[in-house]
């Protein structure tokens, strides 16, 4: 075994072996305009109640709309999904110029429409940790689309799950 004595490489080389889950986080600003995000933090944290937490840096261009909101959806990402990850993760003001993407009907929440599933969701609080936050949320409803296999984040990529082992 390899010994890592520096904090922030340990952390960063094993979460690169730590696949993870790609998600969107969607909401709205304060002025209506859609906001958004790619997010691989996203984790069930139970479900009697249902509830997902995320992270996210404070430094984010999201960030604005997220401290203050009351609603954000939580899309699943699928193989179909890739370039959708890709634009939420580059430069925020493009995010939401194409025709992909509709207002749900309850709280005008951003949908995506190439995604697996979609989580509505109350934010119940958020906890400022150093430069980041932890976000709780319950789920309120859940929309599925086709289900295709996910798309994961893994070694600095995307990647989608090979042979099932169990």
């Amino acid at each position: 075994m390899e010994q890592i004595e520096n904090a922030t490489e340990a952390l960063k080389s094993a979460f690169r072996r730590h696949a993870s889950g790609v998600c969107i986080i969607t909401m709205n600003d304060p002025e209506g305009n859609p906001v958004g995000f790619t997010a691989t933090s996203v984790t069930s944290l139970g479900s009697e109640p249902a509830l997902v937490t995320f992270n996210v840096s404070r430094g984010a261009s999201s960030w604005r709309a997220l401290k203050d909101v009351k609603y954000v959806a939580i899309s699943m990402l699928s193989q179909e999904s890739l370039s959708l990850a890709k634009k939420m993760s580059e430069d925020h003001s493009k995010r939401f110029l194409s025709d992909d993407w509709f207002r749900e009907e309850r709280h005008q929440i951003p949908i995506f429409k190439n995604v697996n599933a979609i989580l509505i969701c109350e934010v119940k609080r958020f906890v400022e940790v150093e430069a980041n936050a932890v976000f709780i949320v319950s789920v309120e409803s859940g929309l599925l689309t086709e289900e295709l296999p996910s798309l994961l984040y893994h070694q600095r990529g995307y990647v989608i799950p090979g042979e099932r082992l169990s």
